[in-house]
């Protein structure tokens, strides 16, 4: 039987961001100017030639499943990746600390250039619609935040874990990982990631506090062929 995480962007979108969908039963994608996603519910020849319909030419997408990524001849994958999707089941040391704040639209530019330098993952200036973030300000300047992004039933993602180079070391990834799964607890949901395969130290960290490898996922970026 198939887990409701095992294709994170479709679940989500045909459940709790379901506002943030475009397409049909066939194949969705997120909004693209909230973030890049698109997903089918299974890997027919009908649902992949609808996802390729619901991808503009102009345009790259996301694809994350456990299963093997099938493409349509009108597509082709431009990049892609092994991916651990890790979940923490039982209950996170709780976190305080008075200099976690919550991220308003008013730090969108601030966030995406945090994250254009240190690459968590696809960001954008509306990264806020899908769930709350948090961040960590030096002498009013942002250099750590992390937040909520994908939901499904039961499930939140923590996204967008990031430190600046120049406060690596201080625990503050840490800090505010914890925090955020520690709200998602709070609302009694799972708090679930993704993280490159390839990526040690950041596996290492979240397993310290918790988090336990679910799945191996595929990750592909796709885009119309030529």
């Amino acid at each position: 039987m198939k887990h409701v995480l095992d294709r994170p962007i479709w679940s989500a979108l045909a459940t709790r961001h379901q506002a943030f969908a475009q397409g049909d039963n066939l194949a969705r994608r997120y909004m693209p100017s909230i973030v890049p996603f698109s997903a089918t519910a299974v890997d027919d020849k009908e649902s992949v030639e609808a996802l390729a319909k619901l991808i503009p030419p102009c345009e790259s997408s996301f694809v994350v499943q456990a299963d093997a990524i099938v493409l349509p001849a009108a597509l082709c994958a431009i990049s892609t990746a092994s991916l651990v999707q890790m979940i923490a089941e039982q209950p996170v040391q709780a976190v305080s600390d008075e200099r976690i704040q919550r991220l308003t639209q008013d730090d969108a530019a601030e966030m995406l250039a945090l994250a254009a330098l240190t690459r968590p993952g696809p960001f954008t200036l509306e990264a806020l619609r899908l769930g709350a973030f948090w961040g960590v300000k030096i002498e009013g300047r942002l250099v750590a935040m992390a937040g909520e992004r994908m939901k499904q039933p039961g499930y939140t993602e923590v996204s967008g874990v990031c430190s600046h180079p120049d406060f690596r070391g201080g625990g503050l990834g840490r800090l505010l990982s914890l925090f955020v799964a520690n709200r998602i607890m709070t609302r009694g949901e799972i708090p679930y990631l993704h993280a490159y395969a390839s990526n040690v130290a950041a596996i290492g960290l979240y397993e310290s506090i918790g988090f336990r490898l679910r799945s191996m996922m595929n990750m592909a970026v796709l885009q119309h062929a030529e």
